[in-house]
Parts: C-alpha cells; sequence; structure tokens
C-alpha cells in the first residue's frame, strides 16, 4: 500500500513539472504566410558589373593599421598613449611624421571614460578614426594628413582633426558605403547593441550625425514577464520544485534509515554465529525480580527521607546554685584556685 501511494505522489510530482514548463514556454505567434517572390533572370544578373559586389557581406572589423600606398606611408593604432601615429618609409626606416591625440590620459583617474582609438581608415587624403571608451561614449574624427595643418607641440607634429561628430554610446567598428555618402558604425551597450550613421555626402569636413537603430537585447526576466504576465506558471514550477525536492528528501532519509537496520542487523547476526553474548535491549528480556528490587529500593528511600522527632522539651531547671559548668574546683589551674 505504501508502495503505490509513493508511485501516485512521484507521478503526480511529474505531471506537475510538466504542467509548469509548458505554462512557462513562452508562446510563438503563428506566421503568416510570405508570398514568394519571382526569380531573378540570372542573365541579367551576370551581366551587372556591381552584382559580385552586392552579393558579397559587409564586414565590421576593428582595424588597428593601415596602408596608403599613394603616400606609401602607414597609419597605426597606439592604444597605450590614446593616439594615432602617422609614418613614412624613408630609405629603410619608419619615420614618424605626425600624431593625432584621441584623449589625454595622464594625471586621469576615471579610466573607463578615456577615450582610446579602436580603429582606423583612410579615406581621400582624411584619416578617419573612430575613439571609445568602455562606458558609452565614443566619437567619429576626420583627420587631415597634410603637412601643412601640422602643429608642432611637445616635440612632435601634432595632426589637425576637421571635424569630429559624438556618439552616445560604446562603438568598436566601422565601415564606408560610398554609394549613399555613409559611414555606418557598429556599437554596444549594456542593454544592446547600436548601429549609428554619419553622413559623408557633403565632404568629411562637414560630417553629421545621421540615423540611429538600436536593438535591445530581452533579459531572461523580460521573457518571462513575456511568456508569463500574472506569474502563475513561474510560481507553480516553484511550487512543484519544492515538493519535488521534499520528497526526494524523504525518500532519501528513509532509504538511509532502511540501510543502517540492514547494517546493524548483519552485525548482530555475525556476533551470534561466533558466540558472542548480546546484551538483551528489549523489556521482555528482563526479570520480574528486577523490577520488584527497583519498587523496594524506591519506597525504602521515599520514607526514609526524614525522622519523625518528639517535640518534648527535656530541659530541667536545677534548684542548686552551683553547677558542673561553674563550679571553682573546676578550674584547670589549681595553683591559683588553692586558698593560702
Amino acid at each position: 500500500m505504501k508502495r503505490n501511494i509513493k508511485h501516485l505522489v512521484a507521478i503526480f510530482v511529474g505531471l506537475m513539472l510538466v504542467m509548469g514548463s509548458a505554462a512557462a514556454r513562452p508562446t510563438k505567434a503563428p506566421v503568416p504566410p510570405q508570398p514568394v517572390p519571382p526569380a531573378p533572370d540570372m542573365e541579367m544578373i551576370d551581366h551587372c558589373p556591381m552584382h559580385h559586389m552586392a552579393m558579397q557581406p559587409v564586414n565590421f572589423v576593428s582595424v588597428k593599421s593601415c596602408y596608403v600606398p599613394a603616400m606609401e606611408a602607414y597609419v597605426l593604432v597606439d592604444s597605450i598613449d590614446c593616439a594615432v601615429d602617422l609614418l613614412v618609409r624613408e630609405g629603410g626606416e619608419l619615420r614618424r611624421v605626425g600624431r593625432f591625440v584621441t584623449d589625454v590620459y595622464k594625471g586621469r583617474h576615471d579610466l573607463k571614460n578615456i577615450l582610446r582609438p579602436v580603429s582606423v581608415s583612410v579615406m581621400g587624403d582624411k584619416m578617419v578614426v573612430l575613439a571609445s571608451s568602455q562606458k558609452d561614449s565614443s566619437y567619429l574624427a576626420f583627420v587631415s594628413m597634410s603637412p601643412v595643418e601640422c602643429l608642432e607641440e611637445d616635440g612632435f607634429d601634432t595632426l589637425k582633426a576637421v571635424s569630429i561628430v559624438g556618439l552616445s554610446n560604446s562603438s568598436y567598428a566601422f565601415n564606408f558605403n560610398v554609394e549613399d555618402g555613409e559611414i555606418a558604425i557598429v556599437g554596444k551597450n549594456p542593454v544592446g547593441y547600436d548601429l549609428n550613421f554619419v553622413d559623408v555626402s557633403n565632404g568629411l569636413e562637414n560630417a553629421v550625425a545621421g540615423s540611429r537603430f538600436h536593438y535591445h537585447v530581452p533579459k531572461q526576466s523580460e521573457r518571462i514577464q513575456a511568456s508569463d504576465p500574472h506569474g502563475g506558471g513561474l510560481a507553480l514550477v516553484a511550487i512543484c520544485v519544492v515538493f519535488f525536492a521534499l520528497v526526494c528528501i524523504c525518500f532519501i532519509m528513509k532509504g538511509y534509515g532502511a540501510a543502517i537496520m540492514k547494517v546493524q542487523d548483519r552485525k548482530s547476526k555475525k556476533a551470534v554465529a561466533k558466540g558472542e553474548a548480546i546484551a538483551p535491549t528489549k523489556s521482555k528480556d528482563v526479570a520480574g525480580e528486577v523490577y520488584a528490587a527497583i519498587a523496594a529500593a524506591i519506597y525504602a528511600y521515599e520514607q526514609d527521607l526524614h525522622d519523625e522527632e518528639d517535640t518534648v522539651i527535656t530541659i530541667q531547671k536545677v534548684e542548686r546554685a552551683w553547677t558542673p559548668w561553674n563550679a571553682k574546683f573546676y578550674n584547670m589551674n589549681q595553683y591559683f584556685s588553692t586558698r593560702k
């Protein structure tokens, strides 16, 4: 009977868990059938000059260095000094002809707010520098590489930015879209991803911030709230889990007790087989004389706790003037008591 009850309880707990998980699972809205687009003409696609370029995906990769063949120069990112260096090859050596500092880091303690260069590129005679911090700020700078606009500061040539576009998120890569005259910048924030566009159709000197798109990555709590707004499924699952844990604990404790009893029985059987005396542990093995002796001892103890004493006063008054307690001839020093 007990075994059947255990099986029924286990089946009930399993059904409750299945029902709770089904209730907490987000329901998917039915997807309407999409119309199938007509198949393109392959002959026209093959003769299209932009076909191969349009079919290739656009990758956003952070670039730390690039080479400019027209100037035989290299643009390198120095993330330690928060700067971008312009190096020119002269003979067998490289000489730095300019540096663009993205942010001043000396004497600062807010390291997460320092704008460090994360990606560089070259567009015409301008360097495109993307600088970003670890928190929620970045900017895209267009820096002139012309020696005329180089300024002499701190012992090296400092390149000047002709325009800077600030962004309100942390960015890590950008890419050019020459046809639309814009630059796409990919960034992220604590709650999702951002895609910013900078309009450069009027020239790099007149670059302005364009449209911005944000994708919010839903958290697990938001997903549960969307699928179970009233919290009924979550409460059901929590209750089932608690009861299932309690049932498991009960089974474990009962199994542990049964195992201990089996071990003790096995030890007692081994002791009996070896002829060892086993101390009696049950009340029926105790003789009746033992109980009688215990009862007699308890009765005698209770009777002898206090003696009954007579309350008659036995002190009597003596008529004589002296008593052995104050007799002079009982003094210890006989010399002083002898009269001369």
